[in-house]
């Protein structure tokens, strides 16, 4: 990133060598001589550190980055597992920004960060240089809120760092989202940082309406390259995901139904993916060919040009891996750069920079602002309007654009996971997904669409060969070997799709202790997988309990069969050592699921409400009890 004044003291030769080779040991010593004070006062460059798995993470750190900026200190932003952590003893200011995933883990590309930094063998007083902050942003609609945050908070200040600030603990479901947590607390953090690293005297930080310099330069091409260069082949990774053929695409819930669920099969022959029950695909979509259009028409751009990128500075990210050199204005917009997400504040920071038009200007500088999110809130979050439709409602503001700010503007597409519903044993080189197709209508006269489901319904093998770039990690839940092991599933929905993954499994294995509670709206047009849960009852595979909350005047929820089953499920819990598992959405179902099986502790154990929550507890904290949910 760009530097405007930098006064840094080189490190004497004595306590280089000392640094150089605390580093080569792996943050295994930290030198009394390293604590010396007169550093704060002299070094100026700020490390930002993000673990990320949907972007929001990576957002704010960039924004992290652009506020030092303005403030004249060299800044750094990179992705944790980018990062060389053997590296850490020698920084002086880090801001850690991170998500929290699944069940209280951290995000992928802070996994290999996360290891390390936990080593038994690393001394207490290994980061005692160090002068950092820790920010985490989380939903506390899920039970471990801001774990991962906590977690490193504390382990840093074990490690001896000074920790500037108390853990920010952002929260989506405040009135302002994630904002309304992390704008107070990033005030705090540059008041005590600047404090401790003043800026050159005389400097004044830059205005917010100010630009920037882009982190990456564009330089068009005359001549269009062989364009097999953007096609990326096998092993299936992030950065060279396996292209499965769609093999069927079909819709499963009744044409009369409000609901369009596709069951897609992918065929991965050739690919070597292996996964189990459990496991998830991850892919990532493409923008609808009219957004592409439009976006290219907005920006007056050729989509047939092919350009090269280069960083601004040597402190600017490396160009992105997934980006071809050289890469099409069509692969950019299509995908790369998400167009059709509803924007988030720093998109209208780095759009304000570029108004001219007073009206655009002012309006642009109130959605940049702390007092100006409420109104945010009102134009984009709720009506869920796309960053496409807001450079439409901002004409003259867009005809200005850069085009070397479009990575600045724009965040690259994020890969979406999906449970996989089938197993190998039963279908050989094939992987399975259930998709609920996200359409719905706002406010705004376009209905909103999900860019993935959206991408994969409209994938039609009949019309031809089409093709699913994807690759395969390890989901959240697993399944006990023990073939003698009974296995309780609740999954309402497409909250089925591992459970089905599981019984195919099971069932191939012979594992035949297999429960299944599956709801749904009707008996008639959205049960899932019908005609193959009635087969394999009949052979005997799995006991299932359906509820249909809608086929009666009073509603019927999964919940509802746990408390009715209570003698079955004690039995299997208490006697057999049962498994119990909840997948689906994040709403009230699990939370009600739990506090139904508490009931049937209490009611057939004998138990009071905290001995329930106890054992509830002890089956969490042995694998026993495990959920996967998503909002």
């Amino acid at each position: 990133m760009h530097l405007e004044v930098v006064y840094q003291r080189p490190l004497k030769s004595t306590r280089r060598k000392t640094l150089n080779s605390a580093v080569q040991r792996s943050m295994t010593t930290c030198p009394a001589e390293l604590s010396d004070s007169s550093d704060k006062m002299s070094s100026h460059a700020l490390l930002v550190l993000f673990g990320s798995q949907t972007g929001s993470a990576q957002d704010t750190a960039e924004r992290i980055g652009r506020q030092a900026q303005r403030r004249h200190m060299r800044v750094r932003v990179e992705a944790l597992d980018s990062y060389n952590v053997a590296n850490l003893i020698s920084e002086s200011l880090v801001v850690f920004v991170c998500a929290t995933t699944g069940q209280g883990d951290p995000p992928d590309n802070m996994k290999k960060f996360w290891r390390f930094l936990f080593r038994k063998s690393l001394p207490a007083d290994s980061l005692c240089r160090l002068d950092c902050a820790v920010l985490g942003l989380g939903d506390s609609s899920y039970p471990k809120f801001n774990f991962v945050a906590k977690k490193l908070h504390k382990r840093l200040l074990l490690l001896g760092a000074n920790m500037l600030l108390p853990v920010g603990l952002a929260d989506d479901q405040h009135d302002l989202g994630p904002n309304g947590v992390s704008d107070p607390w990033l005030i705090s953090f540059w008041q005590k940082t600047l404090s401790l690293y003043p800026p050159p005297a005389g400097l004044a930080p830059l205005r917010e309406e100010e630009k920037l310099p882009p982190r990456y330069v564009f330089h068009f091409l005359d001549e269009v390259p062989d364009k097999q260069t953007e096609h990326l082949q096998t092993p299936p990774t992030p950065l060279q995901p396996f292209p499965a053929r769609v093999v069927f695409n079909q819709r499963v819930t009744h044409p009369s139904h409000f609901q369009d669920v596709r069951h897609i099969e992918l065929d991965i022959t050739g690919s070597n993916i292996q996964y189990s029950a459990g496991d998830v695909v991850m892919m990532r979509p493409c923008n609808a060919a009219e957004d592409v259009e439009q976006f290219c028409q907005l920006l007056k751009l050729d989509p047939e040009r092919y350009f090269t990128l280069t960083p601004t500075d040597s402190s600017t990210a490396a160009v992105p891996a997934r980006l071809p050199q050289p890469c099409s204005v069509r692969f950019l917009v299509e995908q790369f750069l998400d167009i059709s997400a509803v924007p988030r504040r720093s998109f209208f920071e780095v759009l304000a920079t570029f108004a001219s038009n007073e009206l655009e200007r002012d309006k642009l500088l109130e959605f940049s602002s702390a007092q100006g999110q409420d109104a945010l809130h009102s134009y984009c979050n709720r009506p869920r309007r796309t960053a496409l439709e807001v450079l439409a409602d901002f004409p003259h503001t867009t005809v200005e654009l850069s085009i070397d700010y479009l990575l600045d503007l724009f965040p690259e597409i994020q890969p979406r996971s999906f449970s996989i519903a089938s197993s190998l044993l039963q279908h050989p080189n094939r992987i399975q997904i259930l998709v609920a197709v996200v359409k719905y209508k706002s406010m705004l006269f376009k209905p909103r669409k999900g860019l993935c489901s959206s991408w994969l319904a409209s994938l039609d093998p009949s019309t031809g060969d089409v093709y699913v770039p994807l690759w395969v990690k390890k989901g959240s839940l697993s399944f006990p070997q023990d073939p003698d092991t009974p296995v309780i599933m609740v999954g309402p929905g497409t909250g089925v799709a591992p459970f089905r993954s599981a019984i195919q499994e099971r069932a191939a294995q012979g594992k035949m202790a297999n429960v299944l509670f599956f709801g749904c709206r009707s008996e008639s047009k959205d049960f899932y997988c019908r005609s193959e849960w009635e087969e394999k009852v009949q052979a005997g595979q799995m006991i299932l309990v359906t509820a249909f909350s809608r086929d009666q005047e009073e509603k019927i929820y999964v919940q509802h069969r746990v408390k009715e089953q209570s003698k079955l499920l004690w039995d299997l819990i208490a006697k057999k050592n049962a498994f119990f598992y909840i997948a689906g959405s994040a709403k009230q179902m699990p939370a009600s699921v739990c506090d139904a099986l508490k009931e049937v502790f209490q009611k057939e154990g004998g138990m009071s409400e905290n001995q329930a929550q106890e054992m509830l507890d002890a089956m969490e904290k042995a694998k026993r009890f495990q959920s996967e949910t998503w909002s």
